[in-house]
């Protein structure tokens, strides 16, 4: 038997994909949704149909048995999973693969290949799982270095150490998210970080990129559970000390949390973890207004509860994600603990939404998987292999998500989906933007939305390009962040220029000279020379 392949082009594991009848099922839908019949798949690309740009590079004695120009490791560590990224590689246009993808199986290693690049005017872009959807991983450096390195730590995968004393892991970067789980297990505890990449992406990435996982509040974002890091950098060796808590001056942590590979490697973390949760409850709260499920989920969110779930679907989400066929909109609450019964909890948030006109048709139920909030978990785990599918029909299928207060959710949620609205008429002829909230703090919540419009092969790409301009402008306008937990990477890039300080930029810029005085880390993310 093969060994299972990951997908070099799309999403996940190859054998996971939609096959033909799903995908034609999916096209069925979308047609009637976006009022074409004319979405007839385009056949997903074989590796072996496209020929790649020669290596330019050749690995030294040293580093050689870690080192591969092979097809397959070349073309999948060309992008991430970003729309654009699948766009290109389902039409074969991997114009710059990495020359190498290297693969450390040790600190000293990442130090070596460092060294290497370096000496070689390589540019090094680090990768974990490869799930980037911002264009954080594309190796193309530009004309200034001779050739890229692509650094992959999925290696480094081992649970190191736990000290259960303080709850607290020391895990290698590269650990993928069920892996790393499957370590902790056995010990009883859980990292609690469950992003929707969870199946293909790294502790590391999640670190570079400033993750936020499926949690909806309180320690849902990787930030909160870091007690140390450390890194690999050309300069050398950064190794914060491991602490509960510090106000010794600006972190050091922070400077390596979202710094997207640019900074150094990040090759291992002492994470806070948890014992596994054995108490749940979750509830459908069903809303006649999505108006009135926002009011509601300000007031659990304000109410110091701290769900673990607080996702509140628009009701053309709610009708296409969770089977709500109502016309309601859909507040997705839920609670775990690994200590106490949670009926106090779950019954104060459902009357939190009872104040505002919400219904609980299935009752507050001791599971997840159940009722609407298990149809809604079940889409959400599958979506991405569906908009995989949906570029092999020609649409454009994308998501973008920011925060912002209460006070400015009503004009920012109007402002964008009347400005992509307006772009998708102008620019597809049609297609809907809905919207959902990933995440809810007491000052405001983490809007996300979801575009999907009809194209054409071909024009797919500078239609993308046009919407998301539209809307990331519109994000900015209104007072939202370019990103909540993405990341900036390259598609995100120009937004991220115009809402970093200036002097900030200046001083991102002197410290990547001090730790990287050559530029050779991921080139063209976060900052130019």
């Amino acid at each position: 038997m093969g060994e299972r392949r990951r997908s070099w082009w799309g999403w996940g594991w190859e054998d996971q994909a939609l096959d033909d009848a799903q995908v034609r099922a999916l096209a069925k839908a979308l047609a009637a949704a976006l009022a074409r019949d004319d979405l007839e798949p385009a056949p997903a690309p074989l590796l072996e149909q496209i020929e790649l740009p020669p290596s330019r590079v050749r690995a030294p004695a040293s580093l050689a048995p870690m080192c591969t120009d092979a097809s397959y490791d070349r073309a999948a560590h060309t992008y991430g999973k970003s729309f654009r990224d699948v766009v290109r590689a389902f039409h074969g246009e991997l114009e710059h693969p990495p020359d190498v993808v290297a693969h450390p199986r040790r600190e000293q290693d990442v130090a070596e290949i460092l060294d290497w690049c370096g000496s070689e005017g390589l540019a090094a872009v680090p990768y974990g799982g490869g799930s980037s959807v911002v264009g954080g991983i594309e190796c193309d450096p530009g004309d200034t270095f001779s050739g890229v390195v692509s650094i992959d730590l999925g290696r480094l995968d081992k649970v190191v150490e736990i000290d259960p004393v303080s709850r607290a892991a020391r895990i290698q970067a590269g650990t993928l998210g069920p892996a790393l789980e499957d370590q902790l297990r056995p010990h009883g505890y859980t990292l609690r970080h469950f992003p929707q990449s969870f199946e293909h992406s790294s502790l590391g990435g999640w670190l570079a990129t400033r993750s936020g996982g499926h949690y909806a509040t309180n320690y849902t974002h990787i930030d909160d559970l870091v007690e140390s890091l450390r890194a690999v950098t050309p300069a050398g060796v950064i190794e914060t000390r491991r602490l509960p808590g510090s106000g010794a001056g600006p972190s050091p942590d922070r400077l390596l949390l979202g710094s997207e590979g640019i900074l150094g490697v990040i090759t291992e973390a002492w994470m806070r973890i948890q014992d596994r949760p054995r108490f749940r409850a979750s509830a459908g709260v069903r809303f006649e207004s999505p108006e009135a499920g926002v009011a509601a989920a300000r007031a659990v969110a304000q109410a110091g509860l701290f769900p673990t779930n607080c996702r509140l679907l628009d009701q053309q989400e709610a009708a296409t994600s969770a089977g709500v066929s109502d016309g309601s909109a859909l507040l997705v609450l839920g609670f775990e603990s690994a200590d106490h019964p949670l009926e106090a909890w779950i019954s104060r948030a459902v009357e939190c939404c009872a104040d505002h006109g919400g219904s609980v048709p299935d009752g507050i139920r001791a599971s997840s998987s159940e009722g609407a909030a298990g149809a809604w978990r079940s889409a959400f785990l599958r979506a991405p292999y569906g908009r995989d599918a949906m570029v092999a029909l020609g649409c454009i299928a994308e998501t973008f998500e920011t925060a912002v207060t209460w006070a400015g959710f009503d004009a920012l949620h109007a402002g964008v989906v009347e400005t992509v609205t307006s772009a998708l008429a102008r620019v597809c002829g049609g297609g809907t933007v809905t919207c959902r909230f990933t995440h809810v703090y007491p000052d405001g919540p983490a809007p996300y939305f979801t575009v999907l419009a009809p194209s054409r092969h071909g024009d797919q790409i500078a239609q993308w390009r046009e919407v998301k301009e539209a809307a990331s402008d519109a994000v900015l306008a209104h007072g939202g962040t370019i990103t909540h937990h993405h990341a900036v990477g390259r598609d995100h890039r120009a937004w991220y220029d115009q809402q970093r300080p200036e002097l900030f930029a200046a001083a991102l810029r002197a410290a990547k000279g001090v730790l990287d005085p050559a530029w050779i880390l991921n080139p063209g993310v976060l900052i130019d020379r």
